[in-house]
């Protein structure tokens, strides 16, 4: 199963995409005598892939089915994962307030578990919410602070990951002067672990609703910035090389930018 599961990950580093997701399938397939944790753990990685490849219709299941399983029996490891996941489904959804409450669990669990690398997770998915909601300052300051922390050569972090936060940090920054995009990156810079946890504990701290993205109708960050190159005349392949993407996912994007406004062109 352990074997399959990091097969499906090679995969999809290595641009396989239908290999990856069926990697993933039949690693779930495997049950008898696995542990309910390693069990769990795949249908994880299951969901991760299924996001990657932009299948975020089959991934939210997974991912809500499995966070069910995992917190029914007390498996805080898993449960902060899928939360993290389930955070990035909310965003490409527009559902902010439920982005916020998902990230405030997960923040708030990892406080038990002290596992240092999904509270950096939970830290790069606080800056996608903060840019969401046009905190700007706080998106930066929350993503110097991930990049400072971690910065370890024997775990490299996830590419998609980064290549998801690199619009949305560049907007940030230009959406801010200099003096207050410098100052932003000072705080972030200088935070510990754990200071950079409760800050972003006190992003999530329940308040009124907060204001969805800028742009028509419920469209993520992400899905805006898609339209825009749209608009600018951009084809699918140009659109996947700038945002480093596949062009399946821009594909599929577009698909779910379609069913959200009613436009068909």
């Amino acid at each position: 199963v352990l074997a399959l599961a990091g097969l499906s990950v090679a995969a999809l580093d290595a641009g396989d995409q239908d290999g990856a997701v069926r990697l993933a399938r039949q690693a779930g397939q495997i049950t008898d005598g696995i542990p309910g944790s390693v069990a769990r753990w795949t249908s994880y990685v299951l969901t991760v892939v299924l996001v990657e490849v932009g299948d975020l219709a089959a991934a939210e299941p997974v991912c809500a089915a499995t966070l069910a399983r995992s917190r029914d029996a007390g498996d805080l490891w898993n449960q902060v994962a899928l939360l993290a996941m389930l955070v990035t489904l909310d965003l490409e959804a527009g559902r902010i307030q439920d982005a916020t409450a998902h990230l405030r669990e997960a923040l708030q669990l990892d406080t038990r578990t002290g596992d240092w690398n999904e509270t950096g997770n939970a830290l790069d998915r606080c800056g996608l919410l903060c840019a969401a909601t046009g905190r700007f300052a706080e998106a930066v300051t929350v993503w110097t602070a991930h990049a400072a922390l971690m910065r370890h050569p024997e775990t490299p972090e996830w590419p998609p990951d980064v290549r998801r936060r690199q619009g949305p940090l560049g907007q940030a920054r230009q959406a801010l002067e200099p003096d207050r995009a410098r100052a932003a990156e000072e705080r972030g810079a200088a935070m510990t672990m754990a200071t950079a946890a409760e800050y972003a504990l006190l992003l999530t701290a329940p308040g009124p609703p907060q204001p969805a993205a800028q742009g028509p109708g419920k469209l993520s960050a992400r899905e805006c910035e898609l339209v825009t190159l749209v608009a600018r005349g951009r084809t699918d392949a140009q659109i996947a090389a700038q945002v480093h993407i596949s062009i399946r996912t821009v594909r599929s994007h577009l698909d779910r930018i379609r069913d959200k406004t009613g436009c068909r062109r």
